[in-house]
């Protein structure tokens, strides 16, 4: 499996999980509808390890354009390799959220409220309020990478085997984007990654769903410039504390 490859798969596995748990605990007449915000975090959690198990041996498992970016930025990670990786995220975001509309299709068709089904997909702020909502996907994606780059290396090895997340097993970076979800995720639904975001808001407004309300364009910028600026700080940051 190439670092290409395993970029797409493992981002379809982590959108799978993740937009799955979201449409278990959101979509109408699912055995988990109502069961609440632990079991969302709990799921995305489990969806990180789960992509990045089977990711990390080959490319390190970024599964993430802001990790990406924060390891090229810090210098541990090659930049010319930035674009294919951010290209192959978005393409395995894209079809796990397919995936997930696909197999939900009953429950969506079952669900009236349109904000409900955008939820499955993307994410919307709580309160609207945009430097708070930015300042907040910038906080949560600084924990995450700013945490990463103290426990993995992700360059080329000596024999081109890419060491990165998985170095040191998929657990650790659960273990972070639950944390991240549990204190800071209940104003923005934090994104913390552009690919998962704009991916599955991609898919939203392409498939057939009835009554599926806003995309919410005016939103969607938010989770993507967030997450890039706080994976930046996090390398500035830690570079300078090195």
């Amino acid at each position: 499996m190439t670092p290409f490859v395993a970029e797409i798969v493992g981002t379809f596995l982590l959108i799978l999980l993740g937009c799955g748990v979201n449409a278990n605990v959101s979509l109408q007449k699912t055995y988990g509808n109502g069961s609440g915000w632990m079991v969302i975090t709990t799921g995305w959690a489990f969806a990180v390890f789960t992509g990045v198990v089977v990711a990390g041996p080959y490319s390190g498992a970024h599964l993430n354009p802001a990790v990406t970016v924060g390891l090229a930025a810090a210098g541990e990670f090659p930049i010319d390799a930035v674009p294919s990786y951010i290209l192959a995220q978005f393409i395995g975001a894209m079809l796990g959220a397919f995936s997930v509309w696909l197999m939900n299709k009953d429950h969506f068709d079952a669900t009236e409220d349109g904000d409900a089904k955008r939820g499955v997909f993307c994410n919307a702020p709580a309160i609207p309020n945009t430097f708070l909502n930015l300042l907040t996907e910038i906080l949560g994606t600084f924990v995450l990478v700013f945490a990463v780059l103290y426990f993995t290396d992700a360059m080329l090895a000596s024999d081109n085997t890419i060491i990165g997340l998985g170095s040191l097993g998929a657990l650790p970076v659960a273990l972070i984007v639950w944390g991240i979800g549990l204190s800071l995720g209940g104003t923005t639904g934090y994104a913390i990654n552009p690919a998962r975001d704009m991916g599955p808001r991609i898919i939203h407004a392409l498939v057939p769903i009835k009554n599926k309300g806003s995309n919410g364009w005016g939103y969607s910028w938010i989770p993507v410039v967030g997450p890039i600026l706080g994976a930046i700080l996090a390398a500035g940051i830690a570079m300078v504390l090195q």
